[in-house]
């Protein structure tokens, strides 16, 4: 049976490791969104999150588009390439429904980053 959760494992979380994926990167960009991603090591995807003060003004409605994306990431963990990503939010995109936003994640996860 597979464990769907969100465990720190598949979390990004040093400077270090954003920095690796910036710089050997693959990208697929949409006016939402830019997806950096690149391939690990591991058995695993994992998941990094951008979301500047700039460009979603509010903390709740920065907090809802981070849920939304880990969400999506955490159901689709099994489909996706072992692959670091990094989705940085180009945009404001707090108008966007959670509906309209898992459907442009969805598609970008299954670019595949190429």
């Amino acid at each position: 049976m597979k464990n769907f959760s969100f465990h720190k494992k598949l979390r990004l979380k040093t400077t270090q490791q954003f920095q690796n994926v910036y710089q050997n990167n693959q990208k697929k960009i949409t006016s939402e969104f830019v997806v950096f991603g690149r391939l690990n090591n591991l058995t695993f995807p994992r998941l990094g999150l951008s979301i500047s003060k700039k460009k979603v003004k509010y903390a709740w409605n920065r907090n809802r588009i981070k849920r939304v994306i880990k969400e999506c990431f955490r159901l689709l963990q099994y489909y996706l390439l072992f692959m670091d990503f990094i989705v940085v939010v180009k945009k404001d995109i707090s108008s966007l429904n959670n509906y309209t936003l898992v459907n442009i994640i969805k598609k970008l996860w299954f670019y595949r980053i190429t």
